[in-house]
């Protein structure tokens, strides 16, 4: 589960001004480009809206925002074309309407909104302006280096994952041969256009040192989660725990999406060999691609002891992250690097210990043996991964230190304070 942006009741709207800015005034222009914005909620939408907010009640520049008039979940959502929310100013451009369901509506999506970004940047940005890019399409930081170059502006790609090399992971099939060198050739231009490229994790930063970018332009900023939402709660005053049917019940939990990048066969396994531990129940809260495939296998096995819910409403997420006594986080090895599992934050926030299955050189395995907040298991461990929960959940002493560690280590490296902080930092720079 990643950040989740709420916003809040006092947020006011005010009908745009004019112009994009008072006449005559010098101050420094921020533009973020990414295809999805508040109030949409994926996660790339959610981070962004934490960011442009924070920055705007610090009053240091002017925060402009372009983006579709799309949600992540509805296409034809047909959002306002203009609004200023909580001071800043959002451009929401025409795109097709096709949404994700098929490839080449998709496509036309993306070419839509590469063509009137990159126009409405054209209008928006000077010599005074820094443009940061997201990944949201895929190569937008193309089109924002190009239109920066153009206008003199400074380029900053804040890199959520590494495209055209995580779909030539997950198999997509016109992502290899010369096409991927094509696009990857292209990704590189960007990168080496920027100012400075924001990389998500370390993996991920040596990642970018491997494709040729200087040290000197790469910056390591973390993802976060809203530690003032998402908060731990006491398995007994957690009325979803109630609700579920899960009081007196070790509960090892999945919030999210149960997507391509992920693995579910060790879960499976586990859950199977221990389906004789009434104590013991797999929750697993979501929905995504892979969601149809394990819930027929659950059925096909006859497990009990693994329960479906869907997404919670935002404003109990608290509740749904604490029914929960242990996380699962997933991630195949060879997307290690590329993208970071980003339900770990708001699995730390809520102070509770991960179950990591993956490299154990990965990303998330790292963070966990260092501040010793759960444990790793390799893919494909399902004894192992029964053991860890096993121990977990005879040993309550254990778990609890855990999901302390977990939330000392979000409160000090993965809050939203901290992030804004490193982020000012960057732009300052």
């Amino acid at each position: 589960m990643g950040a989740i942006f709420v916003a809040s009741p006092a947020m006011r709207r005010s009908n745009p001004p004019g112009k994009d800015g008072p006449e005559g005034n010098s101050m420094k222009k921020l533009i973020f480009v990414n295809r999805y914005f508040y109030p949409d909620h994926s996660a790339t939408s959610q981070m962004l809206s934490d960011l442009a907010f924070g920055l705007a009640k610090k009053g240091d520049c002017e925060i402009h925002v372009v983006t579709s008039r799309q949600r992540y979940d509805n296409p034809m959502a047909g959002l306002s074309p203009r609004e200023t929310v909580d001071g800043v100013e959002i451009h929401r451009t025409w795109t097709s309407t096709f949404g994700r369901n098929n490839l080449i509506g998709r496509a036309f999506d993306y070419l839509g909104f590469y063509l009137t970004a990159f126009g409405k940047l054209l209008v928006l940005a000077d010599r005074h302006t820094v443009i940061v890019a997201k990944t949201d399409p895929p190569l937008i930081s193309v089109v924002a280096a190009v239109a920066a170059r153009i206008k003199s502006a400074t380029l900053i790609n804040w890199v959520q994952d590494l495209f055209p090399e995580v779909a030539a992971a997950l198999g997509v099939p016109l992502a290899k041969g010369p096409l991927f060198g094509l696009l990857r050739g292209l990704r590189n231009f960007s990168l080496k256009a920027a100012r400075i490229n924001v990389a998500i994790g370390d993996l991920m930063r040596q990642r970018l040192r491997d494709e040729g970018i200087p040290a000197d332009r790469i910056r390591v900023v973390h993802n976060w989660a809203d530690g003032e939402q998402i908060r731990p709660i006491l398995p007994e005053a957690n009325p979803l725990r109630k609700e579920w049917g899960l009081d007196g019940k070790f509960v090892v939990g999945y919030s999210g999406n149960l997507g391509r990048s992920h693995e579910f066969g060790t879960i499976l396994e586990a859950a199977a060999a221990l389906r004789g531990r009434l104590d013991i129940v797999f929750l697993m809260i979501g929905g995504g691609a892979n969601l149809p495939g394990v819930q027929k296998e659950v059925a096909a096995k006859g497990l009990r002891n693994i329960v479906f819910k869907p997404y919670q409403p935002r404003e109990r997420l608290a509740e749904s992250l604490s029914a929960s006594d242990a996380h699962l986080v997933s991630l195949r090895p060879e997307l290690e690097g590329l993208i970071v599992p980003s339900k770990f934050y708001g699995i730390a926030a809520a102070g509770r210990p991960v179950l990591f299955i993956g490299s154990p050189k990965g990303e998330i395995a790292g963070i966990v043996a260092k501040s010793f907040c759960g444990y790793s298991v390799a893919l494909g461990d399902g004894a192992g991964l029964k053991e860890k929960i096993s121990q977990m959940a005879d040993h309550p002493e254990l778990r609890h230190a855990m999901g302390h560690a977990a939330l000392s280590e979000f409160r000090a490296l993965f809050s939203f304070p901290a992030a804004l902080t490193h982020w000012e930092t960057v732009l300052a720079s």
